[in-house]
C-alpha cells in the first residue's frame, strides 16, 4: 500500500512540529542533499508597542489556493523536489509559532532560495489578515514596505497599495 500523498498547504490552529514535517517530507527519497526551513514565530513587540496576543483570520479555500499557487511557482524558479507551507490561524500568544515553510532540493542553494522566496510571496501575497493586541487597544496589521521590497527583489510587483 502506498503512503497517503501529504498536502503541500495546511491552515491550521493547531501547532506544528518541525522534525515531524521535515521527516515526512524527505521521506524515501534519496535525492535529497538539503532541506532548508523557515519557522516564524509571534514577537511580543511591533513597531515599538507591546504586543499581548496575535490573532490570525483567513478566507478558507482561498488562502490554500494562493499559497498553492506560490509553491508551484517556486517549483518552476528554482530546481526543488517538494515544498510544505503551514500557517497557522486563530488566537496565538508571543513564542508561539505561526508559519512553517521547509523546502527540500539536491542542493543547498536552490532551497535557500526557494524558501527565501515563498516566505516573501506568504508576507505580502497571502490572503491573511491579522490583528494585534497592544495595550492602546486592538490593531490590524499591513504589509510593511520592507516585504514588498523582498517580494520586488524576485521580479514580483505587490498588489498591496
Amino acid at each position: 500500500m502506498n503512503a497517503p500523498v501529504l498536502p503541500r498547504v495546511s491552515i491550521q490552529t493547531e501547532d506544528f512540529d518541525l522534525s515531524t514535517v521535515v521527516a515526512r517530507l524527505r521521506a524515501n527519497d534519496k535525492g535529497v542533499g538539503a532541506i532548508c526551513t523557515f519557522v516564524g514565530t509571534v514577537r511580543d513587540r511591533n513597531d515599538g508597542q507591546s504586543v499581548s496576543t496575535m490573532e490570525l483570520e483567513h478566507y478558507p479555500g482561498m488562502t490554500e489556493k494562493a499559497i498553492e499557487q506560490m509553491i508551484d511557482e517556486a517549483l518552476k524558479r528554482f530546481d526543488i523536489f517538494g515544498a510544505r507551507v503551514i500557517h497557522r490561524v486563530g488566537l496565538l500568544q508571543p513564542l508561539d509559532q505561526i508559519v512553517l515553510v521547509a523546502v527540500t532540493s539536491a542542493h543547498r542553494g536552490e532551497s535557500f532560495q526557494a524558501c527565501e522566496f515563498l516566505m516573501d510571496y506568504l508576507k505580502t501575497q497571502a490572503p491573511f489578515w491579522k490583528k494585534e493586541q497592544t495595550p492602546e487597544g486592538a490593531r490590524w496589521v499591513d504589509a510593511r514596505v520592507s516585504d514588498d521590497a523582498a517580494l520586488a527583489k524576485w521580479g514580483i510587483a505587490s498588489s498591496n497599495a
